[in-house]
């Protein structure tokens, strides 16, 4: 579009799709919400992912006015006043984000923080607006992929230094066996032999996700689901019953389908050894859900479509103390537990450009994977 074509949009044109065309589209593509509007509050354009966060068209978002948008319209009415008489360069303040029943899972108004600007067309006025529970949620999400990466080359380190002493201890144990008569001191020799194998075994889970290979492929994620559906029901075949909530539209994507298989059934393990009272009492349940997110933001990156895929059970939940930490490696809330299940899903799904997040409650426990795609 051309520029002539702005005051056509200002007498009551089709003035979203016209600021689409004059290169707005550009919005649609940010994890924040965008809109442009008038200093009295006219909207003249709203991005996509304001249109999925207040559960309405871009249609009917430009019919109306921003300050219908807010719970306190006030602020944002000054501030696009003093922002259009160049009082001041831009305004900052929190407000809550009106939203249609339905337009997400969470419900209830959405807390935001605003940034009113000024623009180069005349006239205009870009109103941004941040979600506070996304900007905690990306700045967690960071943290944990850092401390993820740490634990991960320490992890790696420490097994590589055990594993050459370990081999050493096992070997002097079996020679020191063959020299020995007393029956006594041999069996001293073979826990010895056999505490070293059981270290080994937990030496090799640590450096698993290290030595092979990542193998790219087609990827069905309700194959992968049936999968690890069929393996815990196997294990568990009463007592329990695992449900399935598919989207089956969810498109094929490239990824490592063996990975992608262990990550879900070490979360559905975890979550099986967690009912084991509701197995007993045959009221213990399992779900796995499968739904596509829009405009998913992973590491900082935005994608325009995610899979989400959520591991549920009505066991005790995750203990409170354990929360922050139920990804590190050898931390574990049942007793023997290695501590390495959820280590290694978190890896085989970073490993997916993905996430892992955990929300737990007594009776409800979610495990959330969201891994892009195409």
């Amino acid at each position: 579009m051309s520029r002539q074509r702005a005051p056509a949009a200002a007498q009551g044109g089709p003035v979203g799709t016209d600021l689409l065309d004059a290169g707005f589209e550009a919005f649609d593509q940010l994890a924040t919400l965008v809109a442009i509007a008038e200093p009295a509050g006219r909207c003249l354009f709203a991005n996509a992912t304001l249109e999925n966060a207040v559960g309405m068209s871009r249609r009917a978002l430009v019919r109306g006015s921003v300050l219908d948008w807010l719970a306190d319209p006030a602020p944002l009415r000054d501030t696009l006043l003093m922002v259009a008489r160049n009082d001041v360069a831009s305004g900052r303040f929190d407000a809550l984000l009106k939203r249609l029943p339905g337009a997400s899972a969470s419900g209830g108004d959405l807390p935001v923080h605003v940034i009113v600007s000024q623009m180069d067309r005349p006239g205009n006025v870009l109103v941004e607006m941040i979600e506070i529970e996304q900007q905690t949620r990306l700045d967690r999400e960071e943290r944990v992929n850092e401390l993820a990466q740490a634990n991960k080359e320490l992890v790696r380190n420490l097994a590589h230094e055990i594993k050459n002493p370990l081999g050493g201890i096992r070997g002097a144990a079996q020679l020191l066996a063959m020299e020995i008569d007393s029956r006594e001191l041999t069996e001293y020799t073979q826990v010895i032999i056999h505490e070293a194998d059981r270290l080994q075994v937990l030496v090799d889970r640590l450096l698993a996700p290290h030595r092979r290979a990542h193998v790219v492929g087609d990827v069905n994620i309700h194959e992968v689901c049936e999968r690890v559906r069929t393996l815990v029901l196997a294990e568990y075949p009463r007592g329990l019953v695992v449900e399935r909530d598919y989207d089956t539209s969810i498109p094929e994507f490239r990824g490592d389908r063996e990975q992608l298989i262990q990550a879900v059934l070490n979360i559905a393990h975890n979550a099986t050894q967690a009912l084991t009272e509701r197995i007993a009492a045959a009221d213990a349940r399992l779900i796995l859900r499968t739904r596509i997110a829009r405009q998913a933001t992973l590491a900082r990156q935005r994608f325009r479509l995610a899979l989400e895929l959520h591991i549920q059970d009505n066991g005790p939940g995750v203990p409170e103390a354990l929360r922050d930490r139920i990804f590190h490696p050898l931390v574990s809330g049942r007793e023997g537990g290695s501590g390495l299940g959820l280590t290694l899903a978190q890896t085989f799904v970073q490993q997916h450009q993905g996430t892992i997040e955990c929300d737990s409650v007594p009776g409800r426990t979610v495990f959330k994977l969201l891994i892009p795609l195409p």
